[in-house]
């Protein structure tokens, strides 16, 4: 038999026990909090790899369904064909991108500064919007500039040329360092992508092979479940950018914008990041569309709407209906909050991430509805 004290002993063990579980876990969790807050774009870089991965596979999976080869031959064939047509926008448009590139960027910081101005004439401060060292034609024509004296055969000094010299070093280095991390980064997420979508099922079993084995039964369905709702959402996903693209550039060029091309595609890649994408790419379209008056601005802002209802009402709603199921405004809640947090990535991948979340929360939904049914 167990005295009063024995039992006063068993509890103040337990508890203490608990504390000490309780602690270590809270400690764990802010280690993987901060673990993951400073290691935020390489994780989101690694998630884009995986991304990638489940799009070649969900696209060699629909190749299957109309010729029977093997998964390896079905992956070279849609790598090639998205090679292929990669190559080809960029070898045969290539001018033609770069040329419209330059005059959307010119165009783009001229209609700011008249905005700008627009707003300081009706009294508005404007003193939060830093546009560089764009000017106006009307200022280099200024007075003092007129009147300023030239000295063609004046040499600058040595610490004049010193310091032109490190500050053209300087920018040049950050362009070779900036470009290269592009670069870099898009090599890192095209051949993890390819990694993953060559064994799948060896990336799989590992994932699950991690999982206890008394809840690897619910990591399967979890992770299967996962994978496919992520395979039908890229393969809409690219659907609609496609159209996206092709709608506004047809679009664009009928009213006759001259950087069409460049802003189809912007438009078609901004389409990716739902409701903050499409309010970002009809804001760029309709500057870029002032330049050509208030006729084409406005045309292109009647077709900004069009594209918009095409996408929400129509592609979205018959292309995605068997993909998610996510309430706009907790969408756009999410993206708010991981774009603060985590900027530029969490702002492209928040539906992604969403979707995985409700996934799980859906399948631990459904499982406690069947542990209450049979407990009745």
């Amino acid at each position: 038999m167990t005295g009063p004290a024995d039992n006063r002993l068993q509890a103040r063990n337990d508890l203490a026990w608990a504390i000490s579980v309780g602690g270590i876990g809270v400690v764990l969790f802010a280690a993987l909090l901060a673990l993951t807050w400073h290691f935020a774009a390489t994780l989101f870089l690694i998630f884009t790899g995986m991304l990638l991965g489940v799009a070649l596979n969900a696209m060699s999976n629909l190749l299957g369904r109309v010729v029977r080869l093997p998964h390896a031959l079905r992956l070279t064939m849609v790598c090639l064909v998205v090679a292929g047509m990669l190559s080809g926008i960029v070898f045969l448009g290539g001018t033609t991108i770069a040329q419209q590139t330059t005059a959307l960027s010119n165009t783009l910081k001229s209609q700011l500064v008249n905005v700008k101005g627009f707003l300081e004439r009706n009294g508005i401060d404007t003193s939060f919007f830093d546009f560089g060292t764009v000017s106006s034609p009307s200022d280099d024509a200024s007075p003092a500039a007129q009147s300023a004296t030239p000295t063609p055969h004046a040499l600058p000094s040595a610490g004049t040329i010193a310091a032109s010299g490190g500050a053209i070093f300087s920018q040049s280095l950050k362009l070779i360092l900036g470009t290269a991390s592009a670069v870099g980064n898009f090599f890192i997420v095209l051949f993890l992508g390819i990694a993953f979508a060559t064994q799948p099922s060896v990336y799989r079993n590992g994932l699950l092979f991690m999982a206890p084995a008394r809840h690897r039964t619910r990591a399967i369905m979890i992770v299967d479940r996962i994978g496919d709702t992520l395979e039908r959402w890229l393969i809409a996903q690219i659907i609609t950018m496609v159209a996206v693209f092709l709608v506004t550039w047809i679009g664009l060029s009928i009213i006759g914008i001259q950087s069409s091309f460049i802003l189809g595609i912007q438009a078609g890649l901004l389409a990716f990041i739902p409701t903050v994408g499409a309010i970002l790419g009809g804001l760029i379209v309709v500057l870029a569309s002032l330049a050509s008056g208030w006729v084409a601005a406005l045309s292109a802002f009647i077709l900004f709407l069009g594209v918009h209802a095409l996408e929400s009402y129509v592609l979205t709603p018959i292309i995605q209906r068997q993909a998610l199921d996510i309430p706009p405004a907790t969408l756009f809640a999410f993206q708010i909050l991981l774009g603060v947090v985590f900027g530029i990535w969490g702002l492209a991948l928040a539906l992604p991430l969403m979707a995985i979340a409700k996934v799980m929360i859906d399948h631990f939904k459904a499982e406690a509805s069947h542990v209450a049914i049979a407990a009745g």
